[in-house]
């Protein structure tokens, strides 16, 4: 492994991990509205959000780039508020890695949520307890194992994503380079071995990832 692997690595850990932070409070909000309340609209929004699981991950990023591009409506907003780009750059990689993942996240949390007793709720609120003080000291921790979940399962598809990230962000060495698209460009140009390499990386990270889920999940039943 030289310095430019070493590169695409980090680059790639960190992009999954901001993206990951970024739909991380995002998600749980939405996957405990959809498991708690029944509001308009809501079969329309657990379809919009479940989408990035069925669509190819190409269409996907062709509906990215449309929208954060320079004449797309998110892309014009950005920069003539802010004065920057997003396509082409490392934020166009941290959109895509969010939107493929977040299906997951909120999958995963929603799961956790729709687990709970809702009367262990109803009691604290009986009790005097407001609806934050209830939502923060009982409703998160009995679902703690769920969020964690969820935050793996979301990063570690993050750490894979490469449909919509060739598509808004391209393959620029040093800049917008992930370690899927690193392989993609390997085997492009007959650099098997290399592209094996990074590959084992790649999974190591992944089993690291579930394997560290896994073994919370246990130590939370336990406790």
């Amino acid at each position: 492994m030289n310095a430019d692997d070493g590169q695409v690595i980090g680059f790639t850990l960190g992009m999954a991990g901001l993206s990951t932070l970024l739909i991380f409070p995002f998600g749980v909000a939405l996957a405990w509205l959809l498991a708690r309340k029944d509001w308009p609209g809501k079969s329309l929004v657990e379809t919009v959000v479940a989408l990035p699981l069925v669509m190819p991950p190409v269409a996907t990023g062709l509906i990215l780039l449309n929208l954060l591009g320079r004449r797309g409506p998110v892309g014009t907003f950005v920069e003539k508020t802010f004065g920057t780009e997003i396509v082409f750059t490392w934020k166009a990689v941290v959109m895509a890695m969010a939107v493929m993942s977040f299906p997951f996240l909120v999958r995963t949390v929603r799961l956790a949520f729709e687990e709970i007793n809702p009367r262990l709720e109803q009691v604290a609120r009986t009790l005097g307890a407001s609806r934050a003080r209830v939502f923060m000291t009982i409703t998160l921790p009995l679902a703690a194992r769920g969020l964690m979940a969820g935050a793996v399962w979301a990063f570690a598809r993050a750490l894979g994503e490469f449909g919509a990230t060739i598509l808004v962000a391209g393959n620029i060495p040093g800049r917008t380079t992930v370690m899927s698209v690193a392989i993609y460009s390997d085997i492009q140009l007959g650099q098997d071995a290399h592209a094996w390499q990074l590959m084992g990386i790649s999974a190591v990270l992944a089993f690291a990832a579930i394997a560290f889920s896994n073994q919370f999940s246990r130590w939370g039943a336990t406790r």
